[in-house]
């Protein structure tokens, strides 16, 4: 389990973490999401140990991360610049990360390259950035990891490849209780992937729930009135969006599903649609209830 408290670290005069917390339960995929600059970055480098918090405590399966050497033995990370060394090829980066992480398996990383098929006489840096994340993963799925931490990881694969590297993580996840933490900007993708999600912003924890949790909570309502909408059903809810177009009113509203349907209908709707919401559009719309301007977006 990675669990970290009320976490703050400050750059000069920016906070960039404030009393931030996050709680990634053992064996579970968490997508980490939040708009630019927000932190997610940050919070990675604490969680690797590559930074110390000011403030606040940082565990990993109740050990301080912080100088834990054998603690990352069992904690990788990949992120959108991973680190190899300029003149090694891919045989003598793979005995390096042999010679350094104890539990690295020879026989998995040979059967990993049947799907990750690159020469491994080459040179890293003459391979293209897709074919640099391909070793990458190799590499640190060979090194069998507890925690596995990664920070727009699937930048520059294929389609094809992204979905043969997520369906390796996740029999992982599911075999050996491994615990995975995702950030990327491609929330579709997460979606597909994880059970828990956290929205960070300016430095702080917004939410944090399992995902159908997260999107049961926001939802997309299309009704149509035979004398128009109410005014007053707009004090009973709590709508984060409206629009219409004709006669068709959409409402994406916050709160307990039933109760927000009990109150559409008392005021006798022609038509009531529920649309179930994407991990995008939950995005959008806590964001949004922040002070974001997403007017422009078409529902």
């Amino acid at each position: 389990m990675i669990k970290a408290r009320e976490i703050v670290k400050n750059f000069g005069d920016f906070c960039a973490l404030d009393g931030f917390d996050i709680t990634v339960p053992k064996g579970s995929i968490y997508g980490l999401v939040g708009p630019n600059g927000a932190g997610k970055t940050t919070i990675i480098k604490h969680l690797t140990g590559v930074i110390r918090q000011d403030e606040g405590t940082v565990r990993i399966d109740g050990e301080d991360v912080w100088e834990n050497e054998s603690l990352k033995q069992r904690v990788l990370c990949i992120n959108d610049d991973w680190y190899f060394y300029p003149s090694f090829t891919v045989k003598q980066m793979a005995r390096f990360y042999e010679d350094i992480y104890k539990n690295f398996n020879r026989e998995r990383y040979q059967k990993l390259g049947e799907v990750l098929k690159i020469e491994e006489n080459r040179q890293i840096r003459r391979l293209s950035k897709g074919m640099k994340k391909q070793v990458a993963f190799r590499l640190v799925l060979s090194a069998m990891p507890d925690v596995l931490i990664l920070d727009e990881p699937l930048d520059g694969l294929d389609p094809v490849m992204r979905k043969q590297i997520m369906n390796i993580i996740i029999s992982d996840v599911a075999e050996r209780g491994m615990t995975v933490l995702v950030s990327s900007h491609n929330l579709r993708e997460l979606e597909d992937i994880c059970d828990y999600v956290g929205i960070i912003h300016n430095g702080k924890m917004i939410v944090e729930k399992p995902l159908d949790d997260l999107k049961g909570n926001i939802l997309k309502v299309q009704m149509v009135f035979g004398d128009g909408f109410p005014d007053a059903l707009k004090d009973e809810i709590d709508i984060l969006h409206f629009s219409s177009i004709g006669s068709v009113n959409t409402l994406i509203v916050k709160g307990d599903a039933s109760l927000i349907e009990n109150a559409i209908r008392m005021y006798n709707p022609v038509v009531l649609d529920k649309v179930n919401l994407t991990l995008e559009e939950v995005f959008i719309y806590e964001l949004g209830g922040l002070g974001y301007d997403f007017s422009h977006i078409i529902v």
